[in-house]
């Protein structure tokens, strides 16, 4: 089959591999019909390459249908249409008793203190093959795949894999009270959805970026924005529109490659450029984050108000301002979203015909597979009005 593989820095191929097989009785096999490229890709393209190997197979925001199931398996059976959560959870576990599917106990991948496997994402993160290939084994897939009708196209459902819940879950870590404000930092796909459902949800929403097309989309949304490029000071512009107090909570959308933090920017430069496996020690030891958008979500929240993280960060010994999160009795809450603790409450609104979170209107691009070595470069570069990139197998 043909699937993206990572080589290097800044180098993915669409590669010739071997085909997935069934491993163990609770395995599934999907065919690959949309899977899109995530902000955090990018991190793995740019900067982790310290954790990953060459050849190993990118992508976890996969949807398709089932070519065959494992004996264990009895929720799905082959030719169902089905959404495949980034991570990868037994459901049974006491966290995934607790809904926190992202900390699956099963799954963890002890070896470095991570918690659950996901989809092409690292060493970290159990090196599972990913979903920007031809066909996709699913582990756990007793509990993983998320069924949805036939009929609608793909971008009604495939961002179930990962965009909606985690946008879902930051809106919801983010503590906003009733008829609240939030701001929103950063129009990538997780933004974009993260002030929109914070907009269904019935909130006051301010986002910032400094991409055009990105401020446009959130325009069409009904969301208020502030272009981060003719703002002089964003945390101040905040305040103006919120009686100067700021807004009761903050979405960082960015995570560790915010504008910003030169220092922060070398050191995951030189990173990156160590040689052999040197850099990966170094990278769990130390501070490499860039954290602009993480100071700027201080500086904004208002007193006693609550951040939450949702933007991918990946330093140990990151430095914050302390003293200023305890004056201002700031809350902080984060992690990888709980893919199928938000799926009962999503389903239904990409379902609805009117589109009411507006999925139809995200992705900018829509490429065979064979192209995604430009469409990791063009989506890195920000060029072409790229926001959300769907790769389509078999197109």
């Amino acid at each position: 089959m043909k699937a993206v593989t990572w080589h290097g820095r800044r180098d993915v191929r669409v590669d010739t591999v071997p085909d997935p097989t069934i491993k163990e009785p609770d395995d599934a096999i999907i065919r690959v019909t949309s899977t899109g490229i995530c902000g955090s890709d990018l991190h793995l393209y740019e900067v982790l390459g310290p954790f990953l190997s060459e050849g190993d197979i990118l992508g976890h925001e996969p949807m398709g249908i089932v070519e065959e199931t494992g004996p264990d398996v009895a929720h799905v059976k082959p030719g169902d249409r089905v959404v495949i959560p980034f991570n990868i959870s037994c459901g049974r576990c006491h966290m995934c008793g607790m809904r926190l599917y992202a900390q699956c106990e099963t799954t963890q991948v002890r070896e470095y203190g991570s918690g659950a496997a996901l989809f092409g994402y690292t060493r970290l993160y159990g090196q599972v093959p990913g979903g920007q290939a031809e066909y996709l084994r699913v582990p756990q897939a007793h509990f993983g795949p998320v069924k949805v009708p036939e009929g609608p196209p793909d971008e009604r459902f495939v961002y179930l894999s990962d965009v909606l819940p985690t946008a879902r879950q930051a809106v919801e870590w983010a503590g906003i009270p009733e008829g609240g404000t939030v701001t929103v930092l950063g129009l990538g796909a997780i933004g974009q959805m993260s002030a929109r459902i914070a907009r269904h949800l019935g909130h006051r929403v301010i986002a910032v970026d400094l991409v055009p097309e990105r401020l446009e989309m959130a325009r069409r949304h009904g969301v208020e924005v502030i272009d981060a490029d003719d703002a002089d000071d964003v945390p101040d512009a905040v305040r103006q529109l919120t009686g100067g107090r700021g807004t009761d909570s903050v979405i960082d959308a960015v995570g560790m490659e915010a504008h910003g933090s030169p220092g922060a920017k070398l050191a995951q430069t030189l990173t990156t450029l160590m040689p052999g496996n040197s850099a990966a020690p170094v990278m769990q030891r130390v501070g490499v984050d860039r954290l602009a958008a993480l100071n700027t979500a201080i500086e904004i929240v208002r007193r006693g108000g609550t951040i939450s993280v949702i933007g991918v960060y990946g330093g140990m010994t990151d430095p914050l301002p302390m003293l200023k999160m305890f004056d201002k009795g700031i809350g902080l809450r984060m992690g990888q979203a709980h893919v199928k603790r938000w799926i009962d409450e999503l389903l239904p609104l990409v379902s609805d015909d009117s589109d009411p979170l507006g999925v139809m209107d995200l992705a900018t691009h829509r490429w065979p597979l064979e192209k995604a070595p430009r469409a990791y470069e063009m989506f890195q570069k920000k060029q072409d009005g790229a926001i959300k990139v769907l790769l389509q197998p078999g197109a």
